[in-house]
C-alpha cells in the first residue's frame, strides 16, 4: 500500500501542481466564479416558472401568461451565459498581468461577437443567443485568451496614447487603451474575414465542429466520468482541491452538456444528456460535498465511539448538510490516510455508475439543465435539478445509502483504533 500511494503521489503531485498554479486554469476557474451568481439567479426563475402541479392548478391560458413573465429571468441570465463568461476571463488574466482588468473584459466580448455569425436565417444584423450560451462556450474562452494576451502584448509594446498632465484620469485610461484594443480587435476581423472563404465559414462553425463536438461526446460518456470522478477522489487524497483542478478543465464541456438538457426541458422534448454540470454538482457534490461525506457523519453519530469521531461528527454535521466537508476531510483525516482510501475512491464510483444507469434506463429523470446551488442540502437538490421531480431526490438518498454501506467496515477499523489509542492514553 505505502509503496502504491508513494507511486501516485510522484505522479499526481507534480501535474496537479502544475495544473493550480496555470495562470489560464486560474483566469478559467474564476471567470466562471463571475458568471455564477447570474446563472443561479436564472435557475432559480426557471424552477419557480417550472413550480410542481401548477399548470394543474391554474388554466392554461394563465400558466402560459405565467411562465412568460419569468422568461425573461433565464433568458437573461441562463441562455448567454458565454458571455458573462468572457467576461470574466478576460478580466481575471488581464488582472493577473497588473493591467486595466475591465478592458481585458470588455476586448474579449467584443473579439467573440467579431468571430461570431450575425444573421439568423435570412434576417441579418441580430447574433443567435445560442451561440451566446454554452454552445459558443468553447470558442468564447479561446477568444477571451487570446484577445487578452494580444491586447497585454501591444499595452507591453508601449503602443498607447499619452495624455498631458491635467487631463482626468478616466480619459487618459481610455486614450492609453485605444490603440492596443484597436489592434486586438482588428486581428479578431481579419480571422473573421479569412474563416469565411472556408467551408466553415465562420469560426464558431469551425470549433463546435472539429473541436466542442467531439469533446462534449467523450465527456458524457460514462467511462470518461469515472476517469473524473477518480482523479477528484485521488486528488483530495493528496490534499489537493481536486474539484477546483478538474472543473477548471471540463466546466466547459458540462456547462455545454446542460445547455443542451435545459434547451430541451424548455421545448418539452426528450433530455439528450445524463452526464451534465448537475449530475456532477447535486448527485456527487451535492451529498455532503467531495467524496459524498455526509455518509460518514451519519455513520460516525451511528457506530462512532472514539471521543475523536464523536467530535468530528459534531463539526462536521452542520456544515456536510450544506456539503461542506473540510472538517471532515481534514479532520478524519481522509488526506494520506491509507484506512480510507478505498472508500474515498470506491463509493463515488458506484454511486456515479448507479446514478448513470437509472437516468439513462428512464427510471429517474436526467438532470433538466437547472442549476442548483451546491450547497442546496440533499434531497432538495435532487428534486430540484430533476424538473422538481420526487425520483430525483429518491436516488440521492439511495446513493447516501449505498455510501454508508461502502464505508461502514472501514469506518469501523478506523473508529476502533482512535478508540483503543484513547483508551491507552
Amino acid at each position: 500500500m505505502n509503496k502504491f500511494m508513494e507511486v501516485l503521489e510522484n505522479i499526481l503531485l507534480p501535474i496537479a501542481e502544475k495544473l493550480n498554479n496555470n495562470r489560464y486554469l486560474a483566469a478559467l476557474r474564476d471567470g466562471f466564479m463571475v458568471a455564477l451568481p447570474l446563472i443561479i439567479f436564472g435557475s432559480i426563475f426557471v424552477v419557480i416558472a417550472n413550480f410542481p402541479f401548477l399548470d394543474k392548478w391554474i388554466s392554461p391560458e394563465a400558466y402560459t401568461a405565467y411562465q412568460n413573465a419569468l422568461g425573461p429571468a433565464s433568458a437573461a441570465t441562463l441562455s448567454i451565459m458565454g458571455l458573462f463568461v468572457i467576461m470574466g476571463i478576460g478580466y481575471k488574466l488581464t488582472q493577473h498581468y497588473g493591467l486595466e482588468a475591465i478592458y481585458g473584459a470588455v476586448v474579449g466580448v467584443a473579439s467573440f461577437l467579431i468571430l461570431n455569425p450575425q444573421e439568423l436565417g435570412e434576417v441579418t444584423g441580430v447574433i443567435p443567443t445560442a451561440i451566446l450560451g454554452a454552445q459558443g462556450m468553447f470558442l468564447g474562452i479561446f477568444t477571451a485568451f487570446l484577445s487578452a494576451e494580444l491586447y497585454r502584448f501591444f499595452v507591453k509594446k508601449n503602443w498607447t496614447i499619452k495624455m498631458p498632465p491635467g487631463v482626468p484620469d478616466s480619459v487618459s485610461r481610455s486614450f492609453s487603451a485605444l490603440i492596443p484594443i484597436t489592434l486586438t480587435l482588428t486581428i479578431f476581423l481579419i480571422i473573421r474575414i479569412l474563416f469565411s472563404f472556408t467551408p466553415f465559414d465562420t469560426v464558431q462553425n469551425f470549433i463546435y465542429t472539429i473541436i466542442q463536438e467531439p469533446l462534449t461526446a467523450l465527456g458524457s460518456s460514462l467511462p470518461a466520468t469515472i476517469v473524473v470522478v477518480l482523479l477528484i477522489q485521488l486528488f483530495w487524497f493528496f490534499g489537493l482541491h481536486g474539484q477546483i483542478i478538474m472543473n477548471s478543465v471540463l466546466d466547459p464541456i458540462w456547462y455545454a452538456l446542460n445547455d443542451q438538457n435545459f434547451s430541451a426541458f424548455q421545448a418539452g422534448t426528450e433530455l439528450p444528456n445524463v452526464v451534465t454540470k448537475q449530475f456532477m454538482d447535486t448527485f456527487l457534490v451535492g451529498m455532503g460535498g467531495t467524496g459524498m461525506t455526509l455518509g460518514v457523519v451519519i455513520l460516525i453519530f451511528l457506530i462512532g465511539k472514539s471521543r475523536q469521531t464523536k467530535e468530528l461528527g459534531k463539526l462536521g454535521g452542520p456544515a456536510g448538510i450544506f456539503n461542506v466537508n473540510e472538517p471532515i476531510i481534514f479532520g478524519l483525516p481522509i488526506i494520506m490516510n491509507p484506512l480510507v482510501l478505498i472508500p474515498w475512491l470506491l463509493a463515488p464510483v458506484v454511486v456515479t455508475v448507479i446514478t448513470y444507469l437509472t437516468m439513462s434506463a428512464g427510471i429517474v429523470p436526467k438532470p433538466a439543465g437547472i442549476i442548483v446551488p451546491w450547497t442546496t442540502p440533499i434531497g432538495i437538490s435532487g428534486f430540484l435539478a430533476t424538473g422538481n421531480d420526487l425520483r430525483g431526490a429518491a436516488l440521492q438518498i439511495f446513493n447516501l445509502l449505498v455510501v454508508m454501506a461502502i464505508w461502514w467496515p472501514f469506518l469501523k477499523v478506523l473508529d476502533k483504533n482512535y478508540y483503543e489509542t484513547e483508551k491507552q492514553g
